[in-house]
């Protein structure tokens, strides 16, 4: 049973709670993590979320997203899904946004919730997506993909949007942008001491 780590207000851990019993309309702060695949020559990897998935399903959205398992550490859990649900080795995994924190809504009520920590890696396969994550996939480039989000051309999922927003604030090569000190993450995605409940 997948498990997802419970946050309070300062991010520490404050326990664990079942994914499937995470996502209602009074979705309790959790952590997650975002990440953002380019290949050998730049490309950003865009994924559209499956139509099956709790939250906004068939949305296009950023690589890869999804929550570190009970004592598991963040950069693990990146290639770790990463392979599940793309099917192609995260490398050069790098943390560039530590702080980042969102909360939305979907139209039926539905609510994330999380302290999302947002990562920048490199892929130099060709994406398999597991069908029940991942609808469809493509490779952009970043400038003109940046540009759009922010113009609201093009419409992504929420987190997305205001990830881009201070993703594009930290330079406009996205391959050059500097490593984040993880003393910023949040307590609990430190070493993540939480252990999963039997």
């Amino acid at each position: 049973m997948e498990q997802v780590i419970l946050l309070t207000e300062s991010g520490e851990a404050r326990g664990v709670l079942a994914k499937a019993d995470v996502h209602h309309t009074e979705t309790p702060l959790h952590l997650a993590f975002s990440s953002y695949l380019f290949d050998e020559d730049g490309r950003l990897l865009l994924t559209t979320r499956a139509r099956t998935k709790r939250t906004w399903p068939g949305v296009l959205t950023n690589t890869c997203c999804g929550h570190p398992a009970p004592g598991e550490d963040l950069w693990e859990t990146v290639g770790r899904r990463v392979r599940q649900e793309l099917g192609v080795e995260a490398s050069d995994i790098t943390l560039v946004l530590p702080r980042f924190r969102y909360r939305a809504v979907m139209p039926d009520g539905v609510v994330e919730n999380e302290m999302c920590p947002v990562f920048r890696a490199r892929t130099s396969g060709e994406p398999a997506p597991d069908p029940s994550e991942v609808d469809s996939y493509e490779w952009v480039e970043w400038p003109a993909f940046a540009d759009d989000v922010l113009s609201g051309r093009r419409a992504v999922s929420p987190w997305c949007a205001e990830q881009v927003a201070q993703l594009v604030e930290l330079g406009p090569d996205p391959l050059a942008w500097p490593a984040a000190d993880a003393s910023a993450l949040p307590p609990a995605a430190r070493g993540n001491g939480v252990r999963p409940v039997a």
